[in-house]
C-alpha cells in the first residue's frame, strides 16, 4: 500500500476555524505544520477575533498556510463552512482550534483512502486532554468506550449509519479525513448550527460509501470550560437552547429519511429529548409560555416521561419557586 501511496501524495486541506483562542490556536497550528505528511494546505478562518490571530499565523512563516479573517462575526457554523469551501485538496480534515493532532495523523489515515477509492472517510481514536494539554487517561478510556470505538475492528466498515449516527464513533469535527469531492458543502443547512459535524456524518452515511477505522489514538481532544460539549451540560440556558434547536432540526431530518428507517425509533427518542431540553432552556430564561408546547409535544408522542412531566409541572408553579426547582433539579439538566 505504502509503495503506491508514496509515488504521488495528494493535497490535503487542513481546516482550522478559530475565535479568540490564541494560545490554543498556536498549538493546533503547530500540530498541523509538524505533520509527517507534508503535502498540505492549512486553511485558518478567523471569526473576527478580538485577539491578533494574524500575528500568530505569520509567526509560523509557512507558505502552506492560508489565512482568512471574517470582517464581522458570522457565527461558528458560517465560519466553519467558509473554511471547508476554501479547500482545494483531494481530502479535507477539520481541526478545532483547541485540539491537536499527533504528527502521524495524516500519514496513517490517507493511505487507506488512496488504496480504496470507494471510501468516503477514515477516522481514528482520540486522547482526551485537559486545559493544560495533559492527557486524562481515565477520561480517554471512558471516551473510547462511550463511543464504542473499543468494539470496532481496524479496517473497512460499511454501516456508517450505525457507527456514525447511533454510536457516534466517528469524530467528524477533529478526528477524521474526508474525501472532498464526495461532499456538497453548500448543501449543509445553517439550521444544523453546532451539530454540523453530526449532519456531515449523516451526509457521509447516506452516500453509499464506506469508512476505514484506524484504532490508534492519533488526535487530542481538549475538554475545558469553553468546549461546546462542556457548555451544553452547564447552566448556560442560551447554550442549551441553541444546541437543542440544532438537535431538533437534525433528528427530525434523520427520522424522516426512509434510508435510515432501521433506526427511526432511536432518532425519534433523541428528537423528543431535544424538545424537552429546549423547553427547559426556555423556562430558565422566563419563557414559560413558549416552553410548554414543546413539553406537550413530547407527552403526546411519548405518553410518559418523568423529566418532561416534571418540567411541565414546574412550568405551572409560581415563578420564584420554579426558578429554585429549575436550579436544583438534577434530572432536568
Amino acid at each position: 500500500m505504502m509503495d503506491n501511496y508514496n509515488l504521488k501524495k495528494p493535497l490535503i486541506s487542513v481546516i482550522i476555524p478559530t475565535y479568540n483562542r490564541p494560545d490554543y490556536l498556536k498549538q493546533a497550528i503547530a500540530s498541523a505544520v509538524k505533520q509527517t505528511y507534508q503535502n498540505i494546505e492549512i486553511l485558518i478562518s478567523d471569526n473576527c477575533s478580538t485577539t491578533n490571530t494574524q500575528a500568530i499565523v505569520e509567526s509560523f512563516d509557512d507558505s502552506r498556510i492560508r489565512f482568512w479573517r471574517q470582517p464581522t462575526n458570522v457565527g461558528m457554523f458560517a465560519n466553519q463552512m467558509h473554511a471547508f469551501q476554501m479547500a482545494r485538496g483531494k481530502y479535507v480534515a477539520s481541526l478545532h482550534d483547541d485540539d491537536m493532532w499527533n504528527e502521524d495523523f495524516l500519514e496513517k489515515l490517507i493511505p487507506p483512502l488512496e488504496e480504496n477509492p470507494d471510501l468516503i472517510l477514515a477516522f481514528c481514536d482520540q486522547y482526551i486532554i485537559d486545559a493544560n494539554g495533559v492527557i486524562d487517561y481515565a477520561g480517554t478510556e471512558g471516551n473510547t468506550r462511550s463511543y464504542k470505538r473499543d468494539q470496532l475492528a481496524q479496517g473497512v466498515h460499511q454501516n456508517l449509519v450505525k457507527i456514525g449516527l447511533v454510536d457516534k464513533s466517528i469524530p467528524t469535527a477533529a478526528g477524521c479525513v474526508i474525501r472532498n469531492d464526495f461532499v456538497d458543502w453548500d448543501s449543509i443547512p445553517p439550521e444544523v448550527g453546532g451539530m454540523w459535524d453530526i449532519y456531515l456524518t449523516y451526509m457521509c452515511s447516506i452516500s453509499g460509501h464506506g469508512t476505514y477505522y484506524y484504532p490508534e489514538r492519533l488526535t487530542r481532544y481538549r475538554a475545558h470550560e469553553q468546549t461546546d460539549t462542556m457548555l451544553s451540560g452547564s447552566r448556560d440556558a442560551q447554550i442549551k437552547i441553541r444546541k437543542a434547536q440544532n438537535e431538533i432540526f437534525c433528528y427530525k431530518r434523520f427520522m424522516e429519511d426512509s434510508r435510515l428507517k432501521e433506526f427511526k425509533s432511536y432518532f425519534k427518542q433523541k428528537w423528543l429529548e431535544a424538545n424537552t431540553t429546549l423547553a427547559i432552556g426556555l423556562m430558565r430564561t422566563q419563557q414559560i409560555a413558549e416552553a410548554r408546547p414543546y413539553l406537550w409535544r413530547v407527552i403526546n408522542e411519548q405518553k410518559f416521561n418523568l423529566r418532561t412531566i416534571t418540567a411541565l409541572t414546574i412550568s405551572f408553579t409560581p415563578q420564584r419557586l420554579a426558578n429554585q426547582l429549575l436550579g436544583g433539579e438534577k434530572q432536568l439538566s
